[in-house]
C-alpha cells in the first residue's frame, strides 16, 4: 500500500506528525508532498525536526501569493507527483490551500482521499479556511472527525457514509510531544517569563493583519496588558510596519519570532491567558486548561465556546477588557478524544485502499 500525505503548513506539519509515525510503524509506503506555503524555517522546517518527521519527499516551493495563485500552482504540481507515484490514496489535514489543493488533485485522478479534521465549520463563508474545509468534505472518500460536532455538521450536509468520530489528532501530537517539550524546550528561561504571569498573543489571519481598523485596535489592546509575550508571524510583521504600528509594539511587548512546536507547547502550558486568532491555538489552549480569548467572530472550534474555555471577541470590541475578565466557570469536558484517533485512521486508510475514489 502506498498513501500520499500532502502538507504546506504549520498546523498540517503537527497534524502528520503522529499520522505519519503510524503509516511507517505499519510499514506502508508513505510519499509526504510538501507544497511550501510555509517556508521559513520558524514556520516550516523545525517541526519536521522537533516532531521527528521524515524529510518531504517532494518539495514544491510554491511559498506566498493570492489564494488562486496559490492553490492553482499546487493543484498542477501536486497532479504531476500522484499520476508519477500512483498512491492507493491521498490524505489531507485540516483546512488551508495545501488542504484544498491535495484534495482536488486526488478528486480529479479518481484517488481515494481521506480528509483529517473533516466536518468542522465556522459557518463564515468570508474565511478562506471555511471555503476550503466545505469543498474538501465534499470531494473526499473517507471523512475523520474529531469531534461529534463534526459529524453532526456533515449530516446536515447530506454526507453520511464513510464518516468516522475519530477523536482529535492534535490529542495525539501533543501527547508525544509535551513530554519532550518540557525536557528539551529552555523558552521560559531564555525569555526570563514567571509562570502563570503572562499572556501569550498570537496574530495571523489576513482579516486581522491586513485590516488597518482591526490590526490597530488589537495592538493597542495588547499594549494595555502587563507583560504579552508575541510570537510574530510574517504577515502580522509586515503589516504593523506598513500601518506605523511596529514601533510601539516591539518597544513594549515581548516580540519574539514564530517558535516551533516544542516552545509553543511550554509558552502555551504556563501562560496565564491565551489571546490568538488561530484555530489550532484555540484548540492547543483547551487542551491544555488555558483560557483563551479568540479574535475573531466566529471559529470551527464551537466546543471550546460551548464548554466555557473560550470566549469570542472580534477587534471592534474591548479587547482589553474581556482578556482581564474572562474566566472559566467549570472544568473542562472530554471533548477530543483520547489520542488514539492516529491509529483509528491509518486502520480506516487501510481499509480505504484499492481501485476508485469520488
Amino acid at each position: 500500500m502506498k498513501i500520499a500525505t500532502i502538507v504546506g503548513a504549520r498546523p498540517n506539519f503537527i497534524k502528520l506528525a503522529p499520522v505519519s509515525k503510524q503509516i511507517r510503524e505499519r510499514d506502508i509506503d508513505e510519499v509526504i508532498v510538501h507544497t511550501g506555503q510555509h517556508y521559513n524555517y520558524e514556520m516550516d522546517r523545525i517541526f519536521f525536526d522537533q516532531m521527528g518527521i521524515a524529510a518531504p519527499d517532494y518539495h514544491l516551493g510554491i511559498g506566498s501569493g493570492s489564494h488562486a495563485f496559490q492553490t492553482g500552482e499546487m493543484l498542477k504540481k501536486i497532479e504531476e507527483i500522484l499520476q508519477k507515484e500512483e498512491p492507493d490514496a491521498v490524505i489531507v489535514f485540516g483546512d488551508t490551500n495545501s488542504t484544498l489543493a491535495g484534495g482536488l488533485a486526488a478528486a480529479k485522478l479518481h484517488i481515494k482521499c481521506a480528509h483529517v479534521e473533516a466536518g468542522l465549520r465556522s459557518f463564515d463563508k468570508r474565511m478562506p479556511e471555511e471555503i476550503n474545509r466545505v469543498l474538501v468534505d465534499h470531494c473526499s472518500d473517507l471523512l475523520l472527525c474529531p469531534t461529534q460536532t463534526a459529524v453532526d455538521n456533515l449530516k446536515r450536509e447530506g454526507i453520511v457514509e464513510n464518516v468516522h468520530l475519530t477523536g482529535d489528532v492534535m490529542v495525539d501530537a501533543q501527547k508525544d510531544c509535551e513530554r519532550i517539550a518540557q525536557s528539551e524546550s529552555h523558552i521560559i528561561e531564555s525569555l526570563g517569563l514567571e509562570i502563570g504571569d503572562y499572556y501569550l498573543a498570537t496574530v495571523h489571519r489576513a482579516s486581522n493583519t491586513d485590516d488597518p481598523q482591526n490590526l490597530r485596535a488589537i495592538a493597542q489592546a495588547l499594549l494595555e496588558l502587563d507583560d504579552v509575550v508575541f510570537p510574530c508571524h510574517p504577515r502580522a510583521e509586515k503589516c504593523l510596519r506598513e500601518f506605523g504600528l511596529w514601533e510601539d509594539v516591539s518597544r513594549k511587548i515581548r516580540v519574539i519570532k514564530p517558535v516551533g512546536y516544542l516552545d509553543m507547547l511550554v509558552l502555551e502550558k504556563n501562560a496565564k491567558k491565551i489571546v490568538t486568532d488561530s484555530g489550532g491555538v484555540q484548540k492547543e489552549a483547551y487542551l491544555l486548561g488555558i483560557p483563551c480569548i479568540t479574535l475573531r467572530e466566529s471559529t470551527e472550534w464551537t466546543e471550546t465556546v460551548d464548554d466555557g474555555w473560550n470566549i469570542l471577541v472580534p477587534p471592534g470590541e474591548d479587547i482589553a477588557s474581556a482578556i482581564r475578565e474572562f474566566q472559566p466557570r467549570h472544568e473542562r469536558q472530554d471533548v477530543f478524544g483520547k489520542g488514539r484517533a492516529s491509529a483509528m485512521i491509518v486502520d480506516l486508510m487501510e481499509g480505504l485502499a484499492g481501485p476508485g475514489g469520488s
